[in-house]
């Protein structure tokens, strides 16, 4: 791990689970090896403290939009509010946005897909990628991102098919893997990746969840994102310094950080 400088791209340190001890936590990360972390908002209120924590930590960076769990509250006024968090210097995405249709409570699939739409246009109006969020959805959600050909994003947390994985890069879209890729069940995501070329993945932890074995049952942070580096070593016959290297790069390249962090 001392040699490796990784990219958590997807992070969510606005969550309460991270009250106790968030500027602590995040302020350990340089010293682990953590180089640069996205967060991504979920609604307005983590939106706004995506942001507030990017203004305070140099290294990281923030998403500003609202996840289809949270999204029920959507409205005009919404995307007034977004695109004002988005002209934000340090914000460089719209997201987590998507579709979620593994929660029964969650809002109608066709709100959902309504609130995609208009975030997929709002990234399109401000030459933004989006961070897709995509739960028992696959067909709706890439049938939705192939009606907005100007906008390219990830799909964070990749659990779909090989097959969708071709199309999304044939698409110019980038997939991410968590901790998810260290567990036993993890055949579908390895087998995925195997194929994925090196210059379309991304690593997260999506902390606090997600936790990576062998911590799996514990809370997550970036300083646990190597693991999914290495996993990925492992299947693309590569040290876990490339990988973490290449991933860094494409990270960057993606959000269109410009900033040479050492």
């Amino acid at each position: 791990m001392q040699n490796m400088r990784v990219f958590d791209t997807h992070a969510h340190y606005d969550s309460g689970a991270f009250n106790a001890d968030r500027l602590e936590v995040l302020a350990s990360m340089p010293e682990q090896g953590v180089e640069l972390i996205l967060n991504p908002g979920c609604e307005l209120e983590s939106s706004r403290t995506a942001v507030s924590l990017a203004e305070r930590f140099p290294y990281v960076y923030a998403a500003v939009g609202f996840h289809p769990s949270d999204c029920g509250e959507f409205s005009d006024a919404s995307v007034e509010e977004l695109r004002q968090l988005a002209a934000h210097p340090k914000v460089k995405a719209i997201g987590e946005i998507g579709l979620d249709y593994y929660w029964k409570e969650n809002p109608p699939h066709e709100f959902q897909q309504a609130v995609f739409h208009r975030q997929l246009d709002l990234a399109e109006e401000l030459g933004l990628p989006v961070i897709v969020h995509d739960r028992e959805a696959h067909q709706d959600c890439l049938q939705i991102v192939r009606q907005h050909p100007n906008v390219t994003g990830v799909y964070h947390c990749y659990s779909g098919s090989l097959e969708d994985a071709k199309t999304l890069v044939k698409l110019g879209w980038m997939l991410s893997f968590t901790g998810v890729v260290t567990y036993k069940n993890a055949r579908k995501s390895l087998e995925v990746i195997e194929w994925l070329p090196m210059d379309r993945i991304m690593i997260e932890t999506d902390s606090p969840y997600l936790t990576p074995e062998p911590f799996r049952g514990k809370r997550n942070d970036s300083g646990k994102v190597h693991l999914v580096a290495e996993t990925i070593a492992r299947v693309k016959g590569l040290s876990p310094e490339e990988v973490a290297q290449i991933t860094l790069e494409n990270g960057k390249r993606f959000f269109n950080i410009q900033e040479d962090m050492k």
